[in-house]
């Protein structure tokens, strides 16, 4: 069950969810490729929690409407509205063309090894991204209710 508050938005909460289920299902992938990838998205699922709890319209932009035509990645944007997750988003970010690569069918692009680890490491972020949007996960699976909690935790470790 989803239970916003003032302070988080039900789309905030949605997409964290989202992500939460996303990752569980992915960490029982048995193929490291879709583990990794599944991961992955599971963590642009949780910025897109963020962006929705913390972007106001032209705030990525700088300039509005002048700047549009410039597409931008989810872990740029990550980085200026929440500028604390700026390790984060260079983390994942670097992560991006192996995630690509496993999509596509590559064998050996990702090994056992990396799509584990990666695994742990969302479900790092994702803890981090529920303080940052003031939300708590409840007992029941897959649900978040927010809060109006602001602590912000580290990014990852080299």
């Amino acid at each position: 069950m989803l239970r916003p508050g003032r302070a988080v938005s039900q789309t905030a909460c949605a997409l964290l969810a989202q992500a939460r289920a996303g990752l569980d299902e992915a960490a029982q992938l048995p193929a490291p490729g879709e583990r990794y990838a599944g991961a992955h998205l599971a963590a642009l699922r949780g910025t897109a929690a963020v962006l929705a709890a913390r972007a106001h319209p032209d705030t990525h932009s700088g300039t509005g409407a002048k700047r549009r035509g410039r597409l931008r990645s989810a872990w740029d944007l990550l980085c200026e509205v929440a500028p604390e997750m700026g390790e984060w988003a260079a983390f994942f970010a670097a992560g991006a063309a192996k995630r690509a690569a496993a999509e596509a069918g590559v064998t050996h692009a990702v090994t056992a090894r990396e799509a584990d680890d990666l695994v742990r490491d969302v479900e790092t972020f994702l803890t981090v991204v529920t303080t940052t949007v003031g939300a708590v996960v409840s007992t029941t699976v897959g649900a978040v209710v927010s809060t109006t909690v602001g602590v912000h935790g580290p990014g990852p470790s080299p």
